[in-house]
């Protein structure tokens, strides 16, 4: 499995098969440069449009922006698992999509625009994860503090931080990704790369957090 982060909380998730997922498509207004992107599948967490462009992915993938069990393909399984945007209950940006997606062997989550930690029916219908892609910018999502808390009630073999503030969206009001690395111990903290490969056989040997 290659992991790709095109940037906020987009990935591009390639399979062994050739089978693509993109999570969360942004559209130009984010400040990313919007890339020409091919996809099989596209997970939206929900419709705001930082992270539903998907009209912007090509290939006519199949979209999943609902709660659910759903199958892209017969090894290829996605839980879409409903959570708040906020702290107060979905009461000032409504609600969000958690994804699991099971594939060749591995257990990777999406927690979109998380705004609190996870309740318990959360947790148990994530189970045990591999990987947790994680926001941690604050202001609109969790931020760095109670993401390094979600990151403890989750216990990943890797954690990969999305949705913080970079040089294309030096002007929003989250905070750098280095306020939740700053969290871990350094030498668990691997930084250089856009793009994470990972099977399950070499779970071991990935970094605790992986800014990629």
């Amino acid at each position: 499995m290659l992991i790709r982060h095109i940037g906020h909380a987009e990935f591009l998730i390639t399979l062994e098969s050739g089978f693509r997922i993109v999570t969360d498509p942004f559209d130009a207004s984010v400040g990313y440069p919007v890339p020409s992107l091919e996809a099989d599948g596209v997970l939206v967490s929900h419709h705001h449009h930082d992270h539903d462009a998907v009209d912007l992915v090509g290939g006519h993938p199949q979209v999943i922006d609902y709660a659910g069990i759903h199958t892209f393909a017969p090894d290829v399984k996605v839980t879409g698992i409903l959570a708040d945007h906020d702290h107060e209950g979905g009461a000032k940006r409504g609600k969000t999509l958690l994804f699991l997606l099971e594939a060749e062997g591995l257990r990777v989550a999406h927690l979109g625009d998380l705004g609190c930690l996870l309740d318990a029916d959360q947790l148990e219908a994530l189970g045990q994860v591999d990987i947790l892609l994680l926001p941690v910018g604050g202001f609109y999502t969790i931020d760095a503090e109670t993401a390094f808390r979600v990151a403890e009630q989750v216990d990943p073999r890797v954690i990969i931080p999305m949705h913080y503030r970079t040089a294309y969206n030096a002007d929003w009001p989250i905070t750098p990704v280095e306020d939740f690395t700053r969290l871990f111990d350094p030498a668990s903290v691997r930084s250089g790369s856009d793009l994470l490969r990972v099977t399950r056989g070499d779970l071991v040997c990935q970094p605790r957090v992986a800014v990629l």
